[in-house]
């Protein structure tokens, strides 16, 4: 019990690595933190053209850009995985993007496009991350670069009603902060500074908005807006062989150095604490450090279960409410702004189906079935196939 007690007090010194990289316990390769994986996203794509200026596509640059990218980094970095979101002028759903991302456990996620605006007089980067917006030129921007879902099939259920249109739907993606911040606004401060130092671009800075792309990735990410096609030197630029490769380099070149930053920030840390544990607890001869971390971090189980979502609404109702007689076993959670009431908890979706049955007979015919995961909501194709039911 002591021995759990003192590795409690140090874990927080692990938050942002995997305990099995902890020293000499395995081969030096696998002892290391390294960032193994990244994803490039090229903007838009298929039917969905992005920005359109002197005949020149956002999509083709972006995409351009992107392969340009990730072919200087399997060259030079050959221990990083490249994945592509796309690598031909195919539509990809923005929430497929994050899941391509997700699915790999990427380390970063970076995201190319092409900026645009109403004047030709603007011009220059810009680097954002996801987060809440500073002016209404940000919001403009997410608001642009969000429209994409409305070519999507289903996106008012994929996106629960979100309308890219509307500024207060943007601004409530924009309030789930990025868990990764730190290492976003890292990255972002890099491909800025080498657009300014070594491509010579007018650096417009490293901003935060709520892009819908970023919202739903689990890693760090940006998203990189290349320069103003509808500037017309800069759109010249951006539509030549040679400016696409200058910009591929600098966001390489930013990659790689935040690459060495993360890796020897996270195994600094990783060996002190390792040394700490080595240093003040007696392990017996049958364990290893390893074998320590291992069984305390371990998580429990995820909890998953199926409800009957039956009522969203703006304003908090009560549970009492005589509109929700005969609705048995009620709760409230809140998401995406609303207010939000379900019936039921059940193990599996059958048994949630048979329920919704219940609650549709009770005048909520727009009743549906919706997922928890340890208390939040997830998709329910997801909940399924973490369950198999």
């Amino acid at each position: 019990m002591k021995r759990k007690i003192l590795f409690f007090g140090l874990l927080g010194v692990l938050f942002f690595f995997s305990a099995h990289h902890l020293k000499g316990q395995m081969a030096p390769d696998e002892n290391m933190y390294k960032v193994r994986t990244v994803v490039i996203d090229a903007g838009h794509g298929g039917k969905d053209p992005g920005a359109v200026s002197g005949g020149v596509l956002e999509k083709d640059i972006a995409l351009s850009i992107a392969l340009k990218t990730g072919a200087y980094i399997q060259e030079n970095l050959p221990d990083v995985k490249v994945i592509y979101t796309r690598k031909d002028d195919n539509f990809v759903e923005l929430h497929r993007r994050a899941g391509i991302a997700n699915e790999a456990q990427a380390d970063l996620f970076i995201s190319i496009h092409c900026n645009a605006n109403r004047s030709s007089k603007p011009y220059g980067t810009e680097t954002y991350v996801m987060g809440l917006h500073k002016s209404q030129a940000n919001l403009e921007v997410a608001k642009k670069e969000n429209a994409a879902i409305l070519l999507e099939e289903d996106y008012e259920s994929e996106y629960e009603g979100y309308d890219p249109n509307l500024p207060e739907n943007t601004i409530i993606f924009s309030l789930f902060q990025n868990a990764h911040l730190n290492q976003s606004l890292v990255m972002a401060s890099m491909v800025e500074d080498q657009f300014r130092e070594r491509v010579k671009r007018h650096d417009r800075g490293v901003k935060q908005a709520g892009f819908l792309v970023l919202y739903r990735t689990t890693m760090p990410g940006v998203l990189i807006e290349t320069g103003f096609l509808t500037n017309p030197a800069e759109r010249k630029f951006l539509n030549t062989e040679q400016g696409q490769a200058y910009i591929a380099s600098a966001i390489y070149r930013a990659f790689k150095n935040y690459k060495e930053i993360q890796e020897e920030e996270n195994n600094r840390v990783s060996d002190a604490f390792a040394e700490v544990v080595a240093e003040n607890i007696n392990i017996e001869d049958s364990e290893t450090i390893q074998e320590v971390v291992e069984e305390i971090l371990t998580p429990p189980a995820a909890e998953i279960y199926f409800s009957i979502q039956f009522l969203s609404s703006k304003h908090e109702k009560s549970l009492d409410a005589v509109e929700f007689r005969g609705i048995s076993d009620l709760r409230m959670y809140q998401h995406m702004g609303l207010y939000k009431y379900t019936s039921g908890e059940f193990a599996t979706f059958e048994q949630a189906q048979q329920h919704r049955n219940n609650v549709i007979a009770k005048g909520f015919k727009d009743a549906f079935v919706v997922a928890f995961r340890n208390g939040e909501r997830i998709k329910t194709s997801e909940a399924r196939a973490m369950t198999g039911r």
